[in-house]
C-alpha cells in the first residue's frame, strides 16, 4: 500500500489538495487554488500530482454539495462537477471516497489538539452525547457526529439550506428585503461570505441609502475599524444569526458533546466574535436555555480540518 493518499477540500471559492500520511496521519504538500469557472477537477488533481512528483492509488474527495449514489457529482455554489469512474480510471485508483466537505471537519473534530480550539462560553462537553459542526464560508456547511460503540460516526445533510427564524422587528425588515431578492431566504443567505453583503445591503435599503457593491473583507475590516456604523450593524447582526442557528442546532440532537464552528469566516475576527452577540442567541432558547447554557462552543482555528478529516475518513475506511 501506497504510504500517500490525496485528499481534497473543496468549497465553493477554493480548493485545496493535500497529501496524506496513512501512517503518521500527518499533511504535507499542502496546496490551494482558487477556483476558476471552467476548471477540471481531474486536471487539477493531475497537475497537482505532477508538481509534488508522486503517484497515489487512493484518494478522499471532499466536496461542497450532497453527495449521493450516483456516477457523477455537482457542486451547489459553482460549476465544478465530476465522474468518480472517471476519476479512477484516469487517476489508476485502488480506492476512492467522495463525502461532503463538512462531513471531512467532522471527522477531524476528535482529533484536533486543544490548541487549534477558541472556547466561547459553556461548560466541560460530555462525549456520551452527539455533537454538532457547522460553519459559514463560501456557503453554510453543517454535520453532526454520535457515538456508537465508541466510534464517532458522522450525520451529514444540507442544515445551510433550512430557513432561519427572525426574533425582532429590525431582523423581520431585514427578512423582507431578502425575501425581494431570492424569493424564499435559506440560512446560507444570512451565514456565509455572500450572507455578509446580503445583511449589509439590506440595512442600506431600509434606512433608505443607495445599495453598493462590496466584498465581506472590506464590511469586516471597517466594522472592526469602527469606520462604518452599518457595517457594524451587520457584522453584529452575523454573529447573532450564527448564534442562534448554533443552538438550534444544540437543541435538535441536545448536543452536549460541544458545539463546533469551522469555516473560513469567523476565524478572522474572533474576538470581535467573543464580544458580539453571538452566546446570548445561542443560549436564548425559552423554556430549554437552561439545556444549552452548558454547551461549549469552540471555533476551530486548525488551518486545514477538511483536508485532515478526509484523511482521518479515508483511513477509517480501510480498518
Amino acid at each position: 500500500m501506497n504510504q500517500y493518499a490525496l485528499v481534497t477540500d473543496i468549497g465553493g471559492t477554493n480548493a485545496r489538495f493535500a497529501l496524506y500520511n496513512l501512517v503518521t496521519n500527518e499533511l504535507s504538500a499542502i496546496t490551494k487554488v482558487v477556483l476558476a469557472k471552467n476548471d477540471v477537477l481531474l486536471t487539477l488533481i493531475k497537475d497537482y500530482l505532477i508538481a509534488q512528483s508522486v503517484k497515489i492509488d487512493m484518494a478522499c474527495i471532499a466536496i461542497a454539495c450532497p453527495i449521493g449514489d450516483e456516477d457523477t457529482v455537482i457542486m451547489t455554489n459553482n460549476d465544478l462537477s465530476f465522474s468518480r469512474s472517471e476519476l479512477i480510471k484516469q487517476l489508476n485508483l485502488t480506492k476512492l471516497e467522495v463525502i461532503n466537505d463538512f462531513t471531512a471537519v467532522s471527522y477531524s473534530i476528535p482529533k484536533l489538539p486543544k490548541q487549534d480550539l477558541v472556547q466561547i462560553g459553556g461548560a466541560e462537553p460530555d462525549l456520551n452525547h452527539p455533537i454538532a459542526i457547522y460553519g459559514a464560508g463560501t456557503g453554510l456547511g453543517v454535520s453532526h457526529l454520535i457515538n456508537v460503540n465508541q466510534q464517532w460516526i458522522s450525520l451529514s445533510g444540507e442544515g445551510g439550506h433550512t430557513e432561519l427564524p427572525m426574533t425582532t422587528a429590525e431582523e423581520d425588515l431585514i427578512l423582507a428585503q431578502l425575501r425581494k431578492k431570492f424569493g424564499r431566504v435559506s440560512s446560507e443567505r444570512f451565514l456565509s461570505g455572500n450572507g455578509i453583503v446580503n445583511i449589509y445591503q439590506a440595512l442600506l435599503q431600509i434606512n433608505n441609502q443607495s445599495v453598493e457593491d462590496i466584498t465581506p473583507d472590506i464590511i469586516v475590516q471597517k466594522a472592526l475599524t469602527n469606520s462604518c456604523p452599518i457595517c457594524l450593524q451587520a457584522l453584529t447582526h452575523f454573529c447573532t444569526f450564527m448564534g442562534r442557528f448554533g443552538g438550534n442546532l444544540a437543541l435538535t440532537l441536545n448536543t452536549q458533546g460541544g458545539v463546533y464552528i469551522a469555516g473560513g469566516i469567523v476565524p478572522r475576527f474572533i474576538e470581535f466574535f467573543k464580544l458580539s452577540p453571538f452566546r446570548s442567541a445561542f443560549e436564548t432558547k425559552g423554556r430549554m436555555s437552561y439545556l444549552v447554557k452548558k454547551i461549549p462552543v469552540y471555533v476551530i482555528i486548525h488551518k486545514d480540518p477538511g483536508l485532515f478529516g478526509a484523511g482521518v475518513y479515508l483511513q477509517n475506511s480501510l480498518k
